[in-house]
């Protein structure tokens, strides 16, 4: 494709070149380009893309996109006002437009979006419906699985994926939707067909600053809804039992509102009814359109009564007949690294991961596991670095309030000190005046410490990795998983067992 193809009149842009060079190919990585690539020279946090021009141009790139005019030698240069946008609308048209000949679902909100996906992706199997998706944990369909190193991706991977998921016949796509790629413009200019609204709690201020601004992030996706050149029915799927739901359900939208909701005096379109929660999973009566049906899903916890009211709102949207896409919920599996259970053999104790990593996340997922008969609840937990600082005291104050004993430690520290991220969640532990907490730096250790301390009918929360196999120190990426590390510890626990060695179990004051 020639780059006077994919430009146009209506896109605000100088160029300084050739026009009629081709396009065979785009990126904003200087180590994966190749001949006849169109380079884009995003500004950063840490680096700044300018300083990989040279790079890309030296393995071929034939067009360099940057905010300001620079040296590029005998490559085109096209400068824009906007390059996050410009790159989403330039990814479109390189790949033609994938959005508008799928029904693209697009969920959003702070918590509860990859075990929605996982389970509108259960629903669509279940009636033969091929389904990709973009999310958390990786990017998938038919059986073809991407490591996912971002939520949601910048716009040439999301156009790639969705042009390469269109061409393996797959129709319908669910993509998780952050907040960071709705105000970086990285979906842009996507005809979504339906978007999901989870709920807004605290996360994410070192970027959005403001509640405000984190809300105008995510009602960005459901304003965009209709302004595409599709023309069928679109439709907005909203949690009104979150304060930020009943905001963005008041807002004029060119959508259909369908409204999900566990309160017994609201007006929902998908309402659930005489919840009863176990550890073998969650059952309710599902209300809709003045019927009542019985819901059993494998999932325990409140959280994940609302994560199947959406799925099962957004399949029906998809019209998806009812009683099928409710034997596809009920069939759906745990996303890993949600409340996953790891096998403690014959210790008597349960452990379980869980990617809580925000104070609302944590709470609920506290709240689901003290409703298991259990005789001490014990989590281990830390705080991201180089991220939102203001949520650590109040998830230290909720760990130790919702828990029998707490070991703080560390999360993805980056480049801030582990020792400093903990004194901030000590902070909000200490306006509790609890003392049931130790602070173990060390993650192994920590997660070690908890399982030699655990004893029979004991559950250990491992919370705030889940999924993630890896812990950021300083600038590298290093190998860690908390499934792994604590399957190493049970290990240990069951060898000092067999051998009569079993170390006493630690003795607590709470």
């Amino acid at each position: 494709m020639r780059l006077k193809e994919i430009l146009s009149d209506d896109i605000k842009a100088l160029v300084f070149g050739d026009l009629n060079v081709d396009v065979l190919g785009i990126s904003y990585d200087s180590r994966i380009v190749q001949d006849c690539y169109a380079f884009f020279s995003l500004p950063g946090h840490n680096t700044d893309g300018s300083k990989y021009i040279g790079e890309a141009i030296k393995k071929g790139s034939s067009v360099i996109i940057s905010p300001s005019k620079v040296d590029v030698g005998s490559a085109t240069l096209v400068v824009v006002e906007d390059i996050f946008r410009f790159m989403s609308i330039f990814s479109a048209r390189f790949y033609n437009y994938p959005d508008r000949e799928l029904s693209v679902i697009g969920i959003t909100g702070t918590n509860g979006k990859t075990t929605i996906a996982y389970m509108i992706e259960s629903i669509l199997s279940h009636v033969g419906i091929d389904c990709g998706v973009i999310g958390t944990i990786n990017y998938r369909h038919k059986g073809a699985i991407i490591e996912a190193p971002n939520t949601t991706p910048q716009a040439p991977d999301v156009y790639r994926i969705m042009r390469e998921m269109l061409d393996g016949r797959v129709k319908h796509i669910v993509m998780e939707v952050s907040s960071h790629a709705l105000r970086l413009g990285r979906v842009y200019g996507i005809d979504f067909d339906i978007a999901v609204f989870t709920n807004l709690t605290q996360d994410h201020l070192d970027f959005h600053k403001t509640m405000d601004n984190y809300f105008e992030a995510k009602s960005s996706l459901f304003r965009s809804l209709g302004t595409g050149i599709k023309k069928n029915r679109k439709y907005a799927i909203i949690n009104i039992d979150d304060k930020y739901g009943k905001k963005l359900a008041e807002i004029d939208l060119n959508a259909e509102k369908k409204l999900y909701s566990i309160s017994e005096k609201s007006k929902a379109d998908f309402k659930a009814e005489n919840i009863d929660i176990a550890s073998s999973g969650s059952k309710f009566d599902l209300a809709c359109n003045g019927e009542i049906s019985k819901i059993k899903i494998k999932h325990f916890g409140l959280h994940n009564v609302y994560n199947a009211l959406a799925a099962l709102a957004c399949t029906v949207c998809c019209n998806v007949n009812f009683d099928k896409a409710i034997e596809g919920l009920n069939k759906a599996k745990e996303a890993p690294g949600r409340l996953q259970r790891v096998d403690t053999g014959r210790l008597g104790f349960e452990i379980l991961v869980d990617y809580a990593h925000t104070d609302d996340a944590l709470k609920n997922v506290l709240d689901a596991i003290k409703k298991i008969k259990h005789k001490r609840l014990i989590t281990v937990f830390g705080c991201g670095g180089d991220r939102d600082r203001t949520k650590r005291p109040i998830m230290g104050k909720t760990a130790v309030e919702m828990s029998d004993f707490v070991f703080v430690t560390s999360d993805n520290p980056r480049t801030e000190d582990p020792n400093l991220i903990i004194l901030d969640i000590e902070a909000g532990i200490k306006k509790t005046y609890r003392a049931n907490y130790k602070v173990v730096v060390d993650r192994d250790e920590a997660i070690k410490e908890a399982i030699m301390m655990a004893g029979k009918g004991d559950i250990i929360l491992l919370a705030g990795k889940g999924h993630e196999t890896y812990q950021v120190i300083g600038l590298d990426k290093i190998h860690f998983s908390d499934i792994d590390t604590a399957e190493k510890y049970i290990d240990l626990r069951e060898s000092r067992k067999n051998t009569s060695s079993e170390p006493e179990q630690e003795e607590f004051n709470f």
